[in-house]
């Protein structure tokens, strides 16, 4: 049976692919078929005539399973922007349809399944629907990537009430230190660990040269 869960984060720019990218290679590392999906995508350039989000080809060269770039990336806005801005000022009308078919076939294709959303938890992607409407329409347990800076317990106790408030399990929750210079971060895991009430996944200490193939000591759910 193919695992799957959601890759929420606390914030933008807290290294959800990047930790994504490393549960993917702890995936393969314990012998498994593994792709990621990057469901909506916000930012893209043009390579030889398609429009390519850096972040879907990172996940897409994490992962061992071969699938087309626009089926791990069904909604590639150009604009690195708010997505629904982006869709809006394209004429896009972000419909959850195709990802849901997408999805279904990267299951069939793989033993793990890393979806990661985009931003925070609740992003708007349209006048009524936002990526906690998308994590429950998938119907999966979420991984939630805590970038580590200050204000991050406030962040993190927010996005869990939110994902427990939409009916889904909290699966378990990664400190990513993104601030090199943030103080008492031992104190500020230790807050986060007797108060998210999911186990804790891995810590990631800064390194902007890190190589997601060789973090150790992330794992995924149990």
């Amino acid at each position: 049976m193919t695992r799957a869960w959601f890759v929420a984060g606390t914030d933008t720019g807290i290294g959800k692919t990047f930790v994504t990218c490393a549960l993917l290679h702890a995936a393969r590392d314990a012998g498994l078929r593994a792709v990621g999906m990057k469901p909506v995508a916000a930012g893209a350039d043009c390579i030889d005539g398609e429009w390519i989000n850096e972040d879907a080809a990172r996940l897409r060269a994490a992962g061992n399973v071969d699938v087309p770039l626009n089926e791990l990336n069904p909604l590639c806005l150009r604009a690195a922007i708010a997505p629904h801005i982006a869709a809006e000022e394209e004429g896009v009308r972000i419909d959850s349809a195709p990802i849901l078919s997408a999805f279904a076939r990267l299951q069939a294709s793989a033993e793990v399944v890393l979806v990661e959303g985009v931003g925070g938890f609740c992003v708007p992607l349209g006048p009524d629907h936002d990526t906690a409407d998308l994590a429950v329409e998938l119907a999966l347990p979420v991984i939630l990537v805590v970038g580590l800076r200050l204000g991050c317990i406030n962040h993190a106790l927010l996005t869990a009430e939110a994902i427990r408030a939409r009916g889904l399990k909290l699966a378990g929750w990664i400190a990513n230190q993104v601030d090199p210079h943030m103080l008492r971060v031992d104190e500020n895991i230790a807050a986060l660990d007797a108060r998210l009430g999911a186990p804790r996944l891995g810590r990631i200490a800064f390194d902007p040269a890190a190589d997601p193939a060789m973090v150790s000591g992330v794992r995924l759910p149990t």
